[in-house]
């Protein structure tokens, strides 16, 4: 019998995210959900049946911070698991980012967020950054995508 559960699935979930860029800010999540549980991320969640991908980001980004986007290009596929103590899977996410740029809406958190925060590149090590945060940012920043201002 396949479970649709999050945790411990018969199958990888598929999660889609957006690193929304304005200038030299990024628009960042406090999670207030395990996994990631109190870290910053990008906004984000799980691709609902018959959804498009670009639709689901859109769609996320503005459920979890009021901002609506347009959705460019892909950034990364990520592979996300994490193991309990004896070894089973009790998280398994592959996650498809996309880079986004904000066209409108007013930042404010969900129920799904502690907080939501534009973030300058600068101060955005200040912030305990799930690991897939940064390593999206740090592939951003090095395609010239996010500049210091």
């Amino acid at each position: 019998m396949e479970s649709d559960s999050r945790e411990y699935p018969s199958f990888p979930k598929i999660g889609v995210g957006g690193l929304v860029v304005d200038k030299d800010r990024l628009l960042l999540i406090k999670r207030a959900f395990e996994p990631s549980s109190g870290l910053w991320s990008i906004p984000g969640g799980m691709l609902e049946v018959g959804e498009e991908l670009e639709e689901a980001v859109a769609r996320e980004i503005e459920e979890e911070t009021g901002i609506k986007v347009e959705v460019k290009e892909l950034l990364g596929v990520f592979n996300f698991v994490i193991r309990d103590k004896n070894g089973r899977v009790k998280y398994h996410y592959v996650l498809i980012d996309f880079l986004a740029k904000p066209v409108g809406g007013k930042l404010r958190p969900s129920r799904e967020t502690l907080d939501v925060r534009w973030i300058s590149l600068k101060d955005v090590e200040k912030y305990p950054l799930t690991r897939t945060t940064r390593r999206l940012i740090s592939r951003a920043v090095e395609r010239g995508l996010i500049k210091e201002e």
